[in-house]
């Protein structure tokens, strides 16, 4: 059907009273068999099919509004409305409706729901009686007059009668010239009517009366009259802010009056409803309704001209990429930009595409490279907005931009996500805020599952490789600078060599947004973040953390090492087994102590998804190296019962019933000959590692002295630590504490610190456990296992089995 005059867009209203685009289609009006009745149906112009199917009932009150929209309600809280390109369109299916509802098409609403007693009152009402009878507009009966706009709002019938009174005769422009005299004469009882009549008429919710309210020579004196509420001593000052206070700026000159005209309505009726209007009761709801689609459809007329005028936005762009810009005006411009992509949201989804792609051919990535390298915080997170809104739109626009960006400049540092990264490193908001959104934006860009789009299978392999490449240097350098081996900005007397946590909290909660980050990696991004934790011994970076005095910031280390251990991943097992990563995770065990916490159940569940798993691994590793050091711990069978699976399989080798199953994922070559060879890295990586470790962005830097603060360390929080920096396990907190016995009813369990895989070994340090007596019984069993019980059995009859020779030189007394 190309006929234009029945080309409609179809809304409903959802749940946050804004309208929502269902598509753009062509109506007409047929008898549906199904539905026993003539019925408006909406076929879509892009492939035909059906978006509307709507039953004209008797019963439904139809709105016509602004001569090109119809709006109605099909059931609760279900509002559905046509906008119509031409007005003879609208006028016509009008006519059909109420065609089928017997209703004069001259009525702007065809009927409102009504209870049965006013029905049977109506039907009683003699045909002549159409409008209500209006008192004469004069200061005298200002009070008449308010009486009876409020008596009418409980009744829709009387509610339509009175707008169409108001409409016929002339009323409102009377109304407000009776308002510039009481207030000439500083009548305050007739501006406290004025009040009731003008707000009363606002909840008429008829769409006529808004067009008249809301022109130019009127608007004012409305915002007049609802500056003097009866209930506040002074009336406000509206008028002054909206003409004084509030300026309209033009970045660049607007030479269309319309859209000039268009603009200043929109922001003086938003202010109305958001500022002037009180907040609609629960029975008030719906009296506004037509006000919001009014703000609506204007926003998006603003939105079409503005992109229809290329010379305009032609211009804009121009001046904010011109170096000789002022930075006050850029600033204009940019907010200008932020403002422009908020009222798009308004648009149907089909010309939002066209509107973002309007932008992107201007060169909206580019000029947002520049703002955001910019000094002013105001500037860069104005930039950032209209950044999140390019992301949500379209994530391969922006990845597609910034993997051409290295071709045209030799600056890693300058590249549009490493802005953004060092935006987000450099948050100066005690709470990270911007930080926190802008790790949003990378997370969404770096998902895989929204680069699956059909044409360009390449996307996700060739932008991972640029982002590892090019920018998750960037993004670690803060967390490799606060765990380096060695740190310049060590307290006196501190022994070198010994990583040390940062104390500051605003650097800590830095470190947890780039740790989520980074698991959100480990998760998705299998090969490339495999490679990088290994060539930069990442995970043995992250577990210094686990002794920050910060447990969020000791969790989200945990949870990085949780997430690998839980890809099964026999090359990531070998490589925790070679640098004897549980170590640190065990200290931070037996520090916690007897506190029954986030994080001791935490380290609980990973050694419980171990055992349940059935990793061989990695329970022979823990169960050869740790287990007496744990081997106290009752409250939970897990321990027990990794040493149950540990004996299981080596009974099952010694019996020669199975051989030693790796997991499911087994070794390649390439991956045993990397942990037969040395761990010596090649030049390439040493470079890779200097860069980081010591010329990570000078950004970074400056944040890091500007915010550094000083606090006492809790010496108590962190785990004991050799001169060597080995760490050791102190039994003043080991397993016997972590069970609540006492020194007398348990038997100390030695310390031991297994050799290093580098050579270091840490040295034995025996404590006595602590001599004030616990009470076991206030602590609560963490998990039960009733399956553990038969494994148990098994080891109380190998108890006195003789300690293999692996085993008695690291775990010996």
């Amino acid at each position: 059907m190309s006929d234009t005059r029945r080309r409609v867009k179809v809304y409903t209203l959802n749940e946050d009273r804004q309208w929502d685009d269902r598509g753009t289609g062509h109506v007409s009006s047929t008898y549906v068999e199904r539905l026993k009745g003539i019925s408006l149906l909406v076929r879509a112009e892009s492939d035909g099919s059906l978006l509307l199917e709507s039953k004209i009932s008797p019963n439904t009150a139809y709105q016509k509004q602004q001569d090109t929209l119809i709006v109605w309600s099909e059931a609760e809280n279900y509002d559905l409305a046509l906008s119509f390109q031409e007005k003879a369109g609208c006028d016509e299916i009008w006519e059909k409706i109420c065609q089928v509802q017997g209703k004069d098409p001259s009525l702007e609403i065809t009927q409102d729901p009504i209870d049965e007693s006013e029905e049977e009152r109506f039907e009683e009402m003699p045909e002549t009686s159409h409008l209500v009878e209006l008192p004469a507009c004069e200061l005298a009966r200002l009070e008449e007059i308010a009486d009876l706009v409020t008596s009418v709002l409980s009744s829709p019938i009387r509610r339509e009668k009175l707008a169409l009174a108001l409409m016929s005769e002339g009323y409102i422009k009377k109304l407000l010239q009776l308002f510039r005299t009481c207030e000439d004469l500083d009548n305050r009882e007739g501006l406290h009517h004025l009040y009731e009549i003008v707000r009363g008429v606002l909840f008429l919710n008829k769409a006529t009366l808004f067009e008249v309210m809301f022109s130019d020579d009127c608007i004012m004196d409305v915002v007049g009259c609802l500056e003097y509420d009866p209930a506040l001593v002074q009336p406000k000052r509206h008028r002054e802010f909206l003409t004084k206070t509030a300026k309209f700026k033009e970045v660049i000159p607007i030479t269309d009056s319309e859209l000039r005209q268009k603009i200043h309505q929109t922001y003086r009726v938003q202010y109305i409803q958001d500022i002037i209007l009180p907040t609609p009761s629960v029975f008030e709801e719906n009296f506004l309704s037509t006000l919001t689609s009014f703000i609506f459809f204007n926003k998006v007329e603003i939105v079409s001209m503005l992109q229809e005028d290329e010379k305009f936005l032609t211009e804009v762009f121009a001046q904010l990429t011109d170096e000789a810009t002022e930075e006050g005006k850029r600033r204009e411009l940019v907010n200008f930009f932020k403002e422009f992509c908020a009222f798009s949201q308004t648009l149907q989804p089909q010309n939002r595409d066209a509107f973002f792609k309007t932008l992107a051919n201007l060169g909206i990535l580019p000029a947002l490279e520049i703002i955001m390298g910019m000094d002013d915080l105001q500037v860069r997170a104005a930039a950032t907005d209209i950044f999140s809104y390019l992301v949500e739109f379209s994530p391969s626009m922006v990845r597609e931009f910034v993997m051409q960006e290295p071709q045209q400049a030799d600056d890693d540092d300058v590249l549009l996500i490493n802005l953004v990264i060092k935006q987000m490193i450099c948050d100066s908001d005690p709470e990270l805020g911007g930080a926190v959104q802008l790790m949003g934006l990378l997370r969404t860009l770096i998902d895989p599952e929204n680069m699956l789009a059909p044409t360009n299978k390449t996307e996700k392999t060739e932008f991972l490789s640029f982002f590892y490449k090019y920018c998750m240097h960037v993004l670690t350098a803060p967390l490799l600078a606060n765990t380096a081996e060695e740190r310049k900005d060590l307290p006196e007397g501190t022994t070198k060599g010994i990583p040390v946590c940062p104390d500051n909290f605003q650097t800590a909660q830095l470190l947890a947004l780039i740790l989520e980050l980074l698991t959100f990696c480990v998760e998705h991004h299998t090969y490339h973040i495999k490679n990088y934790i290994m060539n930069k011994d990442l995970l043995r970076r992250v577990l210094v953390l686990m002794n920050s005095k910060h447990t969020f910031l000791a969790l989200c280390a945990l949870r990085f090492m949780r997430r690998i251990i839980g890809l099964k991943d026999e090359y990531y097992n070998r490589y925790i087994i070679k640098g004897n990563l549980f170590e640190p995770v065990i200290n931070a065990l037996l520090d916690n102590g007897t506190r029954y916490n986030l994080l001791n159940s935490a380290i609980i569940e990973l050694f419980e998804f171990i055992k349940v798993e059935d990793i061989k691994s990695l329970i022979a590793h823990i169960v050869d190296n740790f287990y007496k050091a744990l081997e106290s711990i009752e409250y939970v069978q897990t321990f027990k019962g990794l040493k149950g699976r540990y004996e299981q399989e080596k009974d099952r080798q010694s019996r020669g019933l199975s051989r030693y199953r790796r997991d499911a994922r087994t070794l390649d070559d390439d991956e045993e000959m990397w942990f037969n060879e040395d761990e010596d890295e090649d030049d390439a990586d040493a470079g890779v590692e200097k860069r980081v470790d010591e010329d990570f962005p000078e950004a970074y830097g400056k944040y890091m002295g500007a915010k550094k603060v000083k606090e006492s360390e809790d010496k108590e929080n962190l785990p004991k630590r050799t001169p060597t920096g080995s760490f050791k396990f102190t039994f003043s907190h080991s397993a016997g504490a972590a069970n609540g016995t006492n020194g007398a009813s348990s038997k100390p369990a030695p310390s031991a610190s297994p050799a290093s895989p580098n050579g270091s070994s840490g040295k034995a340090a025996a404590a006595a456990l602590p001599s004030t007596p616990v009470v076991k019984a206030g602590l609560v069993g963490l998990v039960d296992y009733p399956d553990d019980e038969d494994e148990e059995d098994e080891e109380e009859d190998d108890d006195e089995e003789e300690m293999s020779p692996r085993k008695r030189p690291r775990l010996g007394s």
